[in-house]
């Protein structure tokens, strides 16, 4: 009788150990979700009303004339950046 008592009391640390896994993989898991649909959101509402908050990338994303900023130009010839 002493090995089914045994038995028992594992099987109910068993079932606990595993309880207590699901719980905490289902909170980071949604912990996870929550914090990115969070991120997204902010990130498509300044995108889509640049003037709420100070602003947002809008001002970043717009070009200007080529006569105002002007071209890249390369500091060192095509041939010295594949020798390196």
């Amino acid at each position: 009788m002493d090995r089914f008592a045994g038995a028992f009391t594992q099987w109910t640390v068993a079932f606990g150990r595993f309880t207590e896994i699901f719980t905490d993989g289902h909170w980071w898991t949604m912990g996870d979700y929550m914090e990115n649909v969070g991120k997204t959101t902010k990130r498509l509402l300044v995108n889509a009303y640049p003037y709420i908050n100070g602003g947002g990338s809008s001002g970043l994303m717009s070009g200007s004339s080529p006569e105002v900023s002007g071209y890249a130009r390369p500091t060192k010839s095509v041939a010295k950046r594949f020798e390196d």
